[in-house]
């Protein structure tokens, strides 16, 4: 008997549009990814997905094609704990890619200061079951001690319905923190939501929580213009102009079903960040001062 295989399958637009919208000079992309090429990268054995290679000729050709200088890489759950794509991709970026990696709690000092060299800034602990089978809290917190002397943050994904369950966590985590997509929000019921009002007091109560204030093409269904994105998160760039970071999250990981318009996806950055002073903030001196401190 013979196994069918699944195909890999391809989640990214192959033309995306223009966007009308022309980001400042120096802006980052702060949350993409590369997948393989699967044959010098091979994915994890435990992956969920299996996606086409979306290499880093690819992403540098779409950074260009956008308006954007820099990109911050961040590793793909299906290369699980192997950040080799990842560091394959920032060494060819000439200096214009850094890298938030996911990490084996076993792993060495001396690994981590070599991943330091290679351009990484940060680990990553997702709490999303779909993707990953185990999230040790433990083990996520001795790792954030133990980041502290790099300089690092961590990068935390989840879903709004955990957030409670999260929040001693939060408090215990002794280096600043990032957090993917703004937790995954309800936007359907506007900035004055459950979620929402959850996820300002988590911002708050610590004043080194950044988020990511991206991905309506995940959390908003209806599509461009990102109505009810806009209006959610809107506030929450003009309240935390120094703690918001944007990204296009390409290649867009299992959202082949729904294929987001990269051009368009930049064309809500102005409707979040109404004002020049909001976009350069978001755009550029945020994502530097974190991931470029050298240079800022």
């Amino acid at each position: 008997m013979t196994l069918k295989v699944a195909e890999p399958v391809r989640s990214w637009t192959q033309t995306p549009s223009k966007p009308s919208y022309r980001p400042p000079a120096g802006a980052v992309d702060a949350h993409c990814h590369v997948f393989g090429p699967a044959a010098d990268f091979p994915f994890s054995s435990k992956a969920k997905y299996h996606p086409q290679d979306a290499t880093p000729e690819m992403l540098f050709a779409l950074r260009d094609y956008l308006g954007f200088a820099r990109n911050v890489i961040v590793q793909a759950s299906c290369h699980g704990t192997d950040n080799a794509a990842t560091l394959n991709a920032i060494a060819k970026s000439n200096g214009r890619a850094r890298g938030v990696a996911v990490v084996d709690p076993a792993i060495s000092d001396v690994e981590l200061e070599r991943l330091h060299e290679c351009g990484i800034r940060a680990v990553r602990f997702n709490f999303l079951k779909r993707l990953v089978d185990d999230a040790p809290k433990d083990k996520f917190l001795d790792m954030a001690r133990r980041i502290a002397s790099l300089r690092w943050h961590v990068v935390v994904y989840f879903e709004a319905d955990i957030l409670d369950e999260l929040r001693p966590f939060f408090d215990a985590i002794p280096v600043p923190v990032v957090i993917d997509h703004m937790g995954r929000p309800d936007v359907s019921q506007g900035p004055d939501s459950a979620d929402l009002r959850a996820f300002r007091a988590l911002l708050d109560g610590r004043n080194d929580i950044w988020t990511k204030v991206s991905c309506p093409d995940r959390l908003d269904p209806a599509g461009p213009p990102y109505s009810d994105f806009v209006r959610s998160v809107r506030p929450l760039v003009e309240r935390y102009p120094d703690r918001v970071l944007w990204g296009t999250d390409w290649p867009h990981p299992n959202m082949e079903k729904n294929i987001p318009d990269d051009g368009a996806l930049v064309d809500v950055i102005p409707s979040i960040a109404p004002s020049e002073e909001l976009q350069r903030k978001l755009l550029v001196d945020n994502p530097m001062r974190l991931y470029w401190p050298e240079e800022f």
